[in-house]
């Protein structure tokens, strides 16, 4: 059942939770996605019939949660996603990020190492205001944003991306792979090779970047962006038990 979380920003967050024992599991939707995907559902499933903690939620002016999703930016839903889990979880979690919500994961464990135990990421998407938007907008484009404070690109699903000039500039103050990205803790990252948004380029770059001693990344072959079939769900579910093999199962304190 979906629960609101009015966090210290003043923005309202829906989330659905399951209690349970042992380390938690946190899941971060991706860009305009919400808590209702197959992947976030079928994890919740997994964690249910497992008796573990769970917590999946909407970003501000995502899904069900309150707020108007040009409003938002990397920045608020990074505070939205601390916000969660520091109100609705105990102890440290497993972070499963999703495209942005990878971005988010790595921006977290940044921010609150101490609450963090692994990090799987699918199709993970760091720096991609950057280096994926800003980066791919011809001069028509970068015109159009200046001038109206807003350019819609085509999202391949039911309405465009709505890109704004806030989300752009907030974007260049978030990014992660411009300094140390020092993750002490098991890290398990994902991507499909027929990936349209996020490139294996992408993913080798993090790979590379990231300073850790457990950290695997595995590329499946014809694996779209949302690596949602039956297979790659199978493949998400055993890089969380991965990490928890690494860090043991203690009850969350």
């Amino acid at each position: 059942m979906t629960e609101f979380l009015d966090a210290p920003t003043g923005r309202r967050i829906a989330y659905n939770r399951v209690e349970g024992e042992g380390l938690g599991i946190v899941f971060l939707g991706g860009f305009m996605s919400d808590m209702a995907g197959t992947k976030a559902v079928a994890l919740e499933h997994w964690s249910r019939a497992q008796g573990r903690p769970f917590l999946r939620f909407d970003y501000s002016g995502h899904g069900e949660s309150a707020g108007q999703f040009e409003d938002g930016s990397i920045g608020d839903w990074a505070e939205d996603a601390r916000a969660a889990i520091e109100a609705l979880t105990l102890g440290p979690q497993i972070l499963v990020g999703s495209s942005m919500g990878g971005w988010i994961a790595l921006l977290l464990s940044k921010r609150i190492p101490e609450q963090i135990a692994g990090l799987v990421g699918i199709a993970a998407a760091p720096d991609f205001t950057q280096d994926g938007f800003w980066a791919g907008f011809d001069a028509e484009q970068r015109e159009t944003l200046a001038r109206d404070g807003v350019v819609y690109l085509p999202s391949g699903y039911d309405s465009d991306y709505p890109i704004t000039k806030r989300l752009i500039e907030d974007g260049r103050t978030q990014l992660v792979l411009r300094e140390p990205l020092s993750l002490p803790f098991p890290v398990r990252l994902m991507q499909g090779t027929e990936d349209s948004s996020v490139t294996r380029e992408t993913a080798l770059r993090l790979f590379d970047h990231i300073d850790g001693e457990d950290v695997r990344l595995n590329f499946v072959k014809g694996a779209d962006h949302s690596f949602s079939t039956a297979a790659c769900l199978k493949m998400i579910e055993d890089a969380i038990s991965d990490v928890l093999d690494q860090v043991g199962d203690a009850p969350s304190v």
